[in-house]
């Protein structure tokens, strides 16, 4: 049938046939290449953290953060492959990119501010994962730490995504930092009341619970004469671990021995850290 066509138009499908099929045999490699790459991108990034888990002093934030960067380095190998397949020059490609890398950098400035924030939260690590942060207006528990993002998890359990410039940007509260930190506590008691007992009894309550550090020394005292109440304030050591369970024990425990010495509270002050 072919033979039928004049010989000009014969001659052109001769020279376009091999095109047509060359170009199908690269589209179809370039869409396998695509599809292996996206699924090796994604299982490079599951590797590399299993990887890293086996080094038992390596952080789990930093396991996540190297995760992104393999799998976004294995997807733009692959989008270079893809377009070598199609012919394109990536040596070219890449000095076009560099020439345009201003123009790229002002319109995701945004995006790369993100990066650059991600990079210097990896190199002085303010915060590590498991540790409980506030920064701006966010609070919350680490849990990892991408190349634009910082994941935060609340105290109910909310999960928070930050961007990471928002998080280098403003001032970092580690309230997981320190292996100890200082519970501070208000409680109010009636002007008829002994001072010296309520006192007393605050002490004995600090000293029979071994989670309120001996050192640094406790303090209890007065400190305020308030309107309907003498305001007693209480500073104890204690570990960071077991800062809330102190904090709610002690409330119970002082107000119990208070109703025993038949002390009364008109206004009961506590200080409530986040």
């Amino acid at each position: 049938m072919l033979d039928q066509l004049p010989p000009v138009l014969h001659q052109q499908l001769e020279l376009l046939v091999p095109q047509i099929i060359a170009g199908g045999v690269n589209l179809v490699t370039a869409i396998i290449i695509l599809i292996a790459g996206t699924w090796l991108a994604s299982r490079s990034r599951v590797w590399t953290i299993r990887a890293l888990a086996r080094v038992p002093t390596f952080d789990d934030m930093l396991k996540g953060f190297f995760g992104s960067i393999v799998r976004y380095l294995v997807l733009t190998f692959t989008l270079l492959a893809v377009l070598a397949k199609f012919g394109v020059q990536t040596a070219s490609l890449i000095a076009v990119l560099g020439a345009a890398g201003l123009a790229v950098g002002l319109a995701l400035q945004g995006t790369l501010s993100n990066v650059a924030a991600g990079v210097m939260l990896l190199i002085f690590r303010p915060f590590r994962s498991g540790h409980y942060i506030h920064a701006g207006n966010v609070a919350g528990t680490v849990k990892s730490l991408t190349l634009f993002t910082t994941e935060l998890a609340t105290s109910d359990n909310v999960q928070i995504i930050v961007p990471n410039s928002q998080i280098w940007g403003q001032a970092i509260s580690n309230f997981s930092f320190h292996p100890t930190r200082r519970l501070d506590m208000k409680f109010g008691i009636s002007y008829a009341d002994d001072i010296a007992q309520a006192i007393s009894i605050i002490h004995k309550e600090l000293a029979a619970d071994e989670r309120c550090l001996a050192q640094p020394e406790p303090f209890v005292g007065v400190l305020a004469l308030g309107e309907r109440a003498v305001e007693l304030t209480v500073r104890v050591w204690v570990m960071n671990a077991s800062y809330w369970s102190v904090h709610f024990d002690m409330t119970r425990r002082i107000k119990e021995r208070f109703d025993e010495a038949g002390i009364t509270m008109p206004t009961v002050y506590t200080l409530v850290a986040k």
